[in-house]
């Protein structure tokens, strides 16, 4: 069993067409898929999916890019992650590339994230986006590393790739391996350890090749899981046998929810 550790499936691009969504991912052999929350307003739709559909999972949090949103309290989030369906934080980080300005109250949204998790014992779900030194320090300094996580859509270099790994956490890499002018994923791709490999959609968006520029979605996964067992010289079922024992190592407690 293959598993997509980061998808989107409320998305309007999936959502309406939910059943052709994980009729693929079966018939691609991933049987878990772990949809993400990126506001406190939209979290219903995400946990309206994973309780519908057995092999959905689902985080609570809200996205470093989001604005206008309601903001979480560590309280808040505690309280959503009680919820049975819910086995991380996230997706949280810090956006400099869409906030240039580097806004503290994204570095404060960032600390509640880290706060709630450590004091749930949840990982963490992790975006950063020309923003990896802060990242890293707001990591360090708030203890993710109790708990670790993911950083999820890999695309920076090894250097931080290394200082991630560090703090506990695994590396996730998308479809964005699978492009050929993506040499410095690739590199890392190659690099990382391989019980702290995870792989990724990202769906709707960063289709892999062959499927680059379409729709994203779970069952798509499969091409980025071939892509990165080619880089590092394995045979795809060695690949898949890792990353999902990885997933499950990491969120312990999606074994036995994905199979009730």
């Amino acid at each position: 069993m293959l598993v997509d550790s980061h998808c989107h499936l409320d998305f309007p691009q999936l959502s309406g067409r939910i059943e052709q969504v994980i009729e693929l991912m079966q018939s691609n052999g991933v049987g878990c898929a772990l949809c993400i929350g990126v506001t406190l307003e939209d979290l219903p739709r995400v946990l309206r999916l994973a309780e519908t559909w057995p092999m959905l999972l689902a985080s609570v949090g809200v996205h470093p890019e989001a604005t206008g949103v309601r903001e979480p309290s560590v309280g808040e989030l505690l309280e959503l992650a009680r919820h049975p369906r819910v086995i991380a934080i996230g997706e949280t980080g810090l956006d400099y590339y869409w906030h240039k300005d580097a806004p503290e109250w994204q570095r404060e949204r960032f600390r509640t994230h880290i706060r709630a998790a450590r004091t749930a014992d949840r990982p963490l779900v992790v975006h950063t986006r020309e923003a990896a030194a802060d990242t890293l320090r707001l990591m360090a300094e708030e203890g993710a590393g109790e708990v670790g996580g993911v950083m999820h859509c890999f695309t920076e270099d090894w250097q931080v790739a290394e200082q991630a790994l560090d703090l506990g956490f695994h590396i996730s890499f998308s479809g964005i391996v699978t492009f050929k002018n993506a040499s410095t994923v690739r590199d890392v791709a190659q690099r990382v350890p391989l019980d702290r490999l995870l792989v990724e959609t990202d769906s709707p968006y960063l289709a892999p090749v062959p499927y680059r520029g379409k729709t994203n979605q779970p069952g798509y996964v499969k091409h980025v899981a071939e892509e990165v067992a080619r880089l590092r010289g394995l045979c795809y079922q060695d690949l898949v046998n890792a990353t999902t024992a990885n997933f499950f190592r990491l969120f312990p407690e999606a074994r036995t929810k994905v199979s009730q």
